[in-house]
């Protein structure tokens, strides 16, 4: 089903902001038992789905779809940020399916011995500037930076977006910017700023600067943690993955695609801005929704039914949310993977990329 978009004039600042509104029904999926017959439905206890909590609305959507086509139960998505999942996972936790939107969090570096070697990109999405009705009424300034974003977009000039992101670090508004090291959100969100420097400013390092010497950011555990705060006033700005801002109802500003780590066409421009976490440094790169079974899932076959239900329907089930699928999957693996993961390769659902 396809989002509506809806155009909200925002009087007296002459600016043109975009908010989606959409329907999470569906009225129908493609059945997953037909390709899996090899994997048997179990009656065991329901799947747990460790879910990064940007996609909470989206998990259980896919959740809700594949209960009602298999008859397999499954509790209500486990939600964090991505790289606190996977170490909650890698610590033993009860885990079925882990639903990402990191690639780190996939790998052994942070799922430790549970990395199953192998993991699936099915969508992929884009950082945006979300804002809420509060935005307004909480800052002067604010305003005028939606004015700089018109105009910025209008005219698509180097120095109209420098005069907007000049502004949004000016420290007159609030950021919100989730934990780096738990929530992927956060180190995306200052690679933006670091690629907008560059891109803008010829200093890769400017905006990113500006923001933390005029003490503009805000942080929290994840982008999700901000999200009332936002609604409230308390910041004017988040970063956050724009299918989260849509299923939240929320106003967003949408970025450049040279910019918002978005668009494959960019993607090599993305790898060259990196953020240093406590476990490693990340680099820029396409945003992408990825799953894969943990090795102590506690229900391999289940699970594996459900992941196969996900790379065959998402492109559905997803787009209210505004995310793009990726057609065929893209299968990054460094092992043997089980059958019905290789069954979707010869069927054209997936492709062989690279190792894990």
């Amino acid at each position: 089903m396809a989002a509506i978009v809806i155009v909200v004039i925002v009087v007296g600042a002459g600016v043109l902001a975009y908010q989606y509104y959409s329907s999470t029904s569906v009225t129908s999926v493609t059945s997953a038992s037909s390709s899996t017959s090899s994997v048997p439905t179990t009656t065991a206890a329901p799947l747990i789905l460790y879910s990064a909590d940007s996609m909470v609305a989206e998990s259980t959507t896919l959740e809700s779809a594949f209960t009602n086509s298999t008859g397999i139960m499954m509790a209500p998505p486990k939600a964090a940020g991505s790289l606190e999942l996977a170490q909650e996972i890698a610590d033993g936790n009860p885990v079925s399916v882990f639903l990402s939107v990191s690639k780190s969090a996939m790998e052994s570096q942070y799922l430790g011995n549970e990395s199953a070697g192998w993991a699936i990109a099915f969508a992929h999405d884009q950082m945006a500037l979300a804002y809420s009705n509060a935005s307004l009424q909480s800052s002067s300034a604010w305003t005028s930076i939606l004015a700089e974003y018109n105009s910025a977009v209008m005219a698509n000039t180097t120095q109209g977006w420098y005069n907007f992101f000049y502004n949004v670090t000016s420290g007159n508004v609030k950021v919100g910017i989730a934990n780096p090291n738990a929530d992927p959100a956060g180190y995306r969100a200052w690679i933006v700023l670091e690629a907008a420097g560059q891109t803008y400013a010829n200093n890769s390092s400017f905006f990113a600067n500006r923001l933390l010497a005029n003490q503009g950011n805000t942080t929290a555990a994840s982008a999700a943690d901000l999200v009332s705060p936002l609604e409230t006033g308390q910041i004017q700005f988040l970063f956050i993955y724009r299918s989260a801002a849509i299923a939240h109802n929320l106003n967003y500003l949408q970025l450049p695609d040279q910019i918002n780590l978005g668009s494959y066409h960019y993607s090599h421009y993305y790898s060259q801005f990196t953020y240093t976490l406590a476990k490693g440094v990340e680099k820029g790169s396409v945003i992408a929704l990825w799953i894969t079974v943990p090795v102590d899932s506690t229900d391999p076959a289940d699970s594996i039914q459900f992941v196969v239900f996900v790379v065959k329907n998402s492109p559905t089930l997803l787009a209210p949310y505004g995310l793009v699928p990726l057609t065929p999957a893209r299968l990054y693996n460094s092992t043997t993977v089980p059958a019905p993961i290789q069954a979707l390769v010869s069927q054209g659902y997936l492709q062989y990329i690279e190792p894990l």
